[in-house]
Parts: C-alpha cells; structure tokens; sequence
C-alpha cells in the first residue's frame, strides 16, 4: 500500500487487535474504511480479502479462518492428517491476515492472502 493513510490505518487495527481483540463494530467498520482506500489504490487481493474478511466477522461474530499451511500442497498431493497439527484460528490468525497485508507485494504473502481468500470463501459457501 502505497497510501499513508491507509497504511496507518492498518497499524491501527493492528494496534486494536492486539490490544482489545475483536471487537466487532470497530473492526468491521475500520476493515470497510480501509477497504475503500485499498479500493482506490486498485489493489484487487487486498480489496477482496478486506471484504471477505469483515463479511465473516460480521456473520459469524468471530475469525475463525486458520492460519495457512507453510507448505503448500503439491497437484495431486493428498493431506495427511495429523493429531498434533495445531489449526491457529481467530485473534491470532487475523493478525496474521493483517501482517500478510502490509508487505502484500511479497509473493509469499500474495499466496497465502490467496489462500485466507479461498477459505473464507469456503467458509461463506461460495464457489472459488
């Protein structure tokens, strides 16, 4: 993000985050001002996660969309489950989602960004 203000305004739910966890009505409301200036920036990812990601939070009054895997699955690779594969969700794994904004021209970031927006589309029951 190129903008000032809206790079603020990201530290500051950051800043919130951590301090209150969430809240809704500020989160949601700071996530759609923020929205409008990655909007204005053009900056489709982070304008569709944003929205994505205020729209769970409404509906379900929490985040509950795990941190993604470090590895990526290869084509045709299954997943194997296992007991002690801890699934991170809620406060921690939208801080996550927020520090993956901030530097979102990193391509790493760009993929799991990709990845947050597949799952919260799953979780809203929407074709991707």
């Amino acid at each position: 993000m190129e903008n000032i203000k809206a790079q603020k305004l990201l530290n500051k739910i950051q800043r919130d985050l951590m301090r209150n966890g969430i809240i809704t009505n500020t989160l949601v409301e700071d996530l759609k001002e923020l929205r409008k200036m990655v909007v204005e920036e053009n900056i489709p990812l982070l304008a569709k996660t944003i929205r994505l990601a205020y729209e769970h939070i409404e509906e379900n009054d929490a985040f509950d969309i795990p941190i993604p895997d470090d590895e990526p699955l290869e084509e045709g690779e299954e997943v194997e489950e296992t007991e002690d594969a801890e699934v991170i969700t809620g406060q921690e794994s939208l801080e996550y989602m927020l520090s993956l904004m901030a530097d979102h021209a990193n391509k790493v970031n760009e993929i799991e960004l990709r990845e947050y927006v597949r799952a919260m589309k799953e979780a809203a029951g929407e074709d991707y």
